[in-house]
């Protein structure tokens, strides 16, 4: 893969407490922005609070150097209107405005992008629709977090939580509007006639705090969270209802580190008649709604899904609007559903919720998740972990809302789950590996998934030896003996090295002259007793 900057991914992670400048300010108003940042328009508004927000007008036209135009809507932020663009081009900008509010005494203007060092909106990557790229060209590798409560006012621990997600090597995190269990009507004031600036104000901010510090993390928002009457009364037409996606996109669409979750968890229904849903149904056309609405209003094409109940899969695959395949699912260490998904449809699949640290627990959550993540990531699909009860609101107890991942292990409440996902970053980085171009083949490796996953291209071959004691995901662990791992290869000189995925660290080197089915030998096992492993097989070049 070209690589058009240098990379920010690798920096924000290793030196997340000392950023350099460029992650220091990503929001900015005035004469400049910077490249893969944001530039926010912003005037008083005077009568914003005075009218229904369905009369206000409020709209801006930005053209590009280019000359190529996108139009967004503006919103109210108290008595401020705002507009805000996704600095996708280095030059000059200008802008007009389009609105029926008082106040705007500049109706168009101009200001220059600079080039940065940001990484930038993810995509899906230009050379493998399977995969995620930033904007920068960089490869997204996708190690995700389910953090509901993230954004939500009442979490007095947001900070932690987010410091510690990106020590952990965490680069998506999925979070969601709702302060009560599942449901969003805080987002509105107490008469629902108006929004509750303050609770979206609070979402602002720890968004922005993420977005400057650790701009390589990505949050997948969920505006509806599991709120089914909200949605069913967009289904019906309401107003304030339709208006949370509309005023979300208004306000984030822009901003590098969003991404968009329509619902979470809800039973899909072909129901037309929405009064006769019950439950956690939610029709399926209301769902379509919503995204062909979302769609439509994009204006920097920020990806759209949705998650739906689990064991249910998938219901939108073919949905012109749907850009992620994205599943919920329990104990997927060997990627079926991934494979499935994969000749369903063209778009990413993630599995986005498997089993937690606290609900649905593995007996040795760090072999599982470690797993777990490989195993996806094999599988061409990419994987979502989660802790504690972060869709329970923190109570000063040990286990419920959003809390730093390793405060909570240094407390006792959370297993070393998530302890090994910074080395699949030391992986990648330091054999210049992506998996752009891949293929999954486990028959290269025995068509045993549970045991030993394979992903490759001509010359490349990675390997995770599951070296799982049995076949129950749950309560598997490594044996206490080597891997068995043969594999079938054209003839050619290959390099063979074997990575502890447990320690981060190159085990054993070697090199051989394979033609068809080979054995694989680990390394010494008295140094090593028992472990999973990753082997790294590159054809020698002549």
């Amino acid at each position: 893969m070209k690589v058009l900057l240098k990379s920010l991914v690798a920096l924000c992670f290793l030196l997340s407490s000392s950023l350099t400048v460029e992650c220091a300010k990503v929001i900015l108003t005035g004469d400049f922005a910077s490249h893969r940042g944001v530039y926010e328009i912003k005037f008083k508004a005077y009568d914003a609070q005075l009218r229904p927000l369905d009369s206000i007008k409020f709209q801006v036209e930005f053209t590009r150097p280019d000359l190529s135009d996108v139009t967004v809507d503006g919103f109210i932020d108290g008595g401020m209107a705002k507009a805000r663009a996704y600095c996708d081009m280095v030059g000059k900008w200008s802008y007009s405005i389009t609105t029926n509010l008082s106040g705007v005494d500049k109706r168009s203007g101009e200001f220059i992008v600079k080039p940065s060092e940001l990484p930038g909106k993810l995509r899906i990557h230009p050379e493998d629709q399977r995969q995620f790229a930033y904007d920068n060209g960089e490869w997204f590798l996708h190690i995700g977090d389910t953090g509901y409560r993230y954004v939500v006012q009442s979490e007095p621990l947001w900070q932690e939580y987010i410091d510690e997600a990106a020590e952990a090597g965490f680069t998506k995190i999925r979070t969601w509007f709702a302060q009560s269990r599942s449901t969003v009507e805080n987002l509105f004031d107490e008469q629902r006639t108006n929004l509750n600036f303050d609770y979206w104000n609070e979402i602002e901010r720890r968004l922005v705090y993420a977005l400057e510090k650790y701009p390589h993390i990505q949050f997948q928002l969920i505006p509806y969270a599991e709120d089914t009457q909200e949605l069913i009364r967009y289904g019906q037409g309401d107003k304030l209802s339709q208006y949370i996606a509309q005023y979300a996109q208004a306000r984030w669409s822009s901003f590098p580190n969003v991404q968009w979750e329509i619902s979470n968890d809800r039973e899909i229904a072909d129901k037309p008649d929405l009064s006769t849903l019950t439950g956690r149904e939610i029709s399926r056309h209301v769902i379509n709604q919503i995204g062909n609405d979302m769609k439509a209003r994009e204006p920097w094409s920020t990806l759209i899904t949705n998650q739906q109940n689990r064991f249910a899969g998938y219901s939108f695959v073919n949905e012109p609007w749907s850009d992620i395949i994205t599943l919920e699912d329990i104990d997927q260490v060997d990627g079926r559903i991934i494979k499935e998904y994969r000749e369903e449809g063209d778009d990413p699949v993630v599995m986005d919720e498997d089993r937690y640290g606290r609900y649905r627990n593995p007996a040795n959550p760090r072999y599982f998740f470690r797993r777990y993540m490989w195993a996806n990531l094999l599988s061409g699909g990419h994987a979502t972990y989660g802790g504690l009860k972060t869709y329970e609101a923190y109570d000063g107890g040990p286990m419920r809302g959003v809390q730093g991942y390793f405060t909570a292990n240094r407390r006792g409440v959370l297993s070393q789950g998530a302890h090994d996902f910074r080395h699949i970053h030391t992986f990648f980085k330091e054999t210049g590996l992506t998996l752009v171009g891949m293929t999954p083949n486990d028959e290269i490796v025995g068509s045993d998934p549970l045991q030993n996953k394979c992903i490759h291209n001509d010359e490349t071959y990675i390997i995770y030896a599951s070296n799982a004691d049995g076949n129950k995901p749950e309560s598997d662990n490594p044996r206490v003996k080597q891997p068995e791992v043969e594999i079938y290869l054209p003839y050619g000189a290959y390099d063979i090295k074997w990575y502890d995925p447990t320690m981060g660290y190159w085990a054993l080197q070697t090199t051989a002259t394979i033609d068809g089915p080979y054995k694989l030998n680990p390394p010494d096992l008295s140094r090593v007793p028992y472990s999973d492993w990753v082997i790294f097989i590159q054809r020698r070049s002549e």
